[in-house]
């Protein structure tokens, strides 16, 4: 097994090569790579069910080994981003402008690959072959280094992409997996800023934070998705209560999943009751603030804790607010700029809530749950950043290019 420091250098050979490899070439492999994960579904499946055991005997909790559990509908799935993605316009050595200064010289913008990105995400196999596709159609050199959890998911999806594009032309190294899971293997990729470009970070708040205070290379991270459902006193009271259960019960283990429910004052009797009812009967536990528990008193009461809590299950913290400003405030205060939702028919509440609160992600009338790279038409994400700096929300691959300056002259030299 190769060190962390011997897989960098090897990615960073890669993606020189990896640069200038033509669209097709790059599509070619795509395809080769979803066809071969829909061949090895079998094999796959039964390095899940190792992962699938030690979760179980590790206690970790249903929704997360939800996160983790591979069926041939989700490899079937992984397969199919990786054709959308080849599908997709291949961002590399697009002319972003080009204008002709005084002096004569030409000075355009292109994009251009980042070079070696490393992926560092927990229990969710799928972002192997996510990544994987999207940072081979923009030109980059991949390092994934998954959890422990997920390491005998991650070893083969990660074995059948790399032989894959290798036999369609993509050079050897432009995909590769850190299989050492000590953390001590992350400090080591964090601090190669001379091989790695940037690190894309998947995970929960501690390694964010661990990772944030050691690394040396550019960090984008993939953060917490704390993410609420305002229900205004101008609501179409059906339409929030389906966009309110969608949000939370959908799929409570993903980030883009509701943690937090705000209802107005003045419609919060009559809608509460019976969207409390809901959620109960699909197993939802309640916290809520001293008026929604007047409202419904067999309820579980908020602490300040909950109103910043990223459940990741079947819970939801509920408050009653008294305006759209206090609505606004509680979101930006407590939230975790991921996706924030209003529930209105009132275009200046709609309109001030998309201005004000801020977030990666602001939706007017539909659930939290479409913050994502396929429903927004980029492919299979890479992560959704809830920085501000280069990329934010679901990123596809523009977000996974920078930009270089190139400049024609014929003979100019500055006086």
């Amino acid at each position: 097994m190769n060190t962390v420091i011997e897989i960098a250098a090897q990615a960073k050979q890669a993606s020189r090569k990896l640069a200038n490899i033509s669209t097709r070439i790059k599509n070619d492999a795509l395809l080769a790579m979803a066809g071969a994960l829909e061949e090895s579904a079998g094999q796959i499946m039964e390095e899940n069910k190792k992962d699938l055991t030690y979760a179980k005997e590790m206690g970790i909790p249903s929704v997360l080994i939800d996160r983790l559990a591979l069926n041939e509908k989700r490899i079937m799935a992984m397969a199919a981003g990786l054709r959308d993605v080849a599908a997709l316009p291949d961002p590399v050595g697009e002319i972003i402008s080009m204008c002709r200064r005084p002096n004569g010289l030409q000075i355009g913008r292109v994009r251009v690959p980042l070079g070696v990105i490393g992926i560092i995400y927990e229990a969710r196999p799928n972002v192997t072959a996510d990544t994987a596709g999207l940072c081979l159609k923009s030109g980059n050199a991949v390092i994934l280094r998954g959890g422990k959890e997920a390491i005998n998911s991650n070893k083969i999806i990660a074995d059948i992409l790399d032989k894959a594009a290798v036999s369609a032309g993509i050079p050897k190294n432009s995909i590769s997996l850190i299989q050492d899971t000590d953390r001590q293997a992350v400090r080591e990729l964090v601090k190669l800023h001379n091989l790695v470009d940037v690190i894309i970070l998947r995970g929960g708040k501690s390694l964010l934070e661990a990772v944030g205070a050691e690394s040396s290379v550019p960090i984008i991270s993939h953060g917490e998705g704390n993410c609420h459902v305002f229900v205004d006193r101008d609501a179409d009271l059906l339409m929030a209560a389906r966009i309110v259960f969608n949000a939370k019960v959908q799929r409570p283990g993903v980030c883009n999943a509701a943690e937090s429910l705000l209802v107005h004052k003045d419609i919060a009797r009559e809608f509460l009751p019976g969207m409390i009812d809901q959620l109960k009967e699909a197993g939802v536990e309640i916290r809520g603030c001293s008026e929604t528990k007047r409202i419904a008193a067999d309820i579980l009461e908020a602490t300040e804790d909950d109103w910043s809590r990223e459940y990741l299950d079947l819970i939801i913290s509920v408050k009653v607010v008294d305006s759209l400003d206090e609505a606004i405030e509680h979101i930006n205060k407590y939230g975790s700029s991921h996706s924030e939702a209003i529930v209105t028919s009132s275009y200046t509440a709609a309109r001030r809530f998309l201005q004000e609160i801020d977030a990666a992600a602001v939706y007017v009338n539909a659930s939290t749950r479409f913050t994502d790279g396929g429903e927004f038409g980029l492919g299979a994400e890479i992560g959704i950043s809830t920085q501000k700096l280069h990329a934010r929300g679901p990123m596809g691959l523009v977000e996974l290019t920078t930009l270089k300056f190139i400049i024609f002259g014929d003979g100019q030299i500055r006086e």
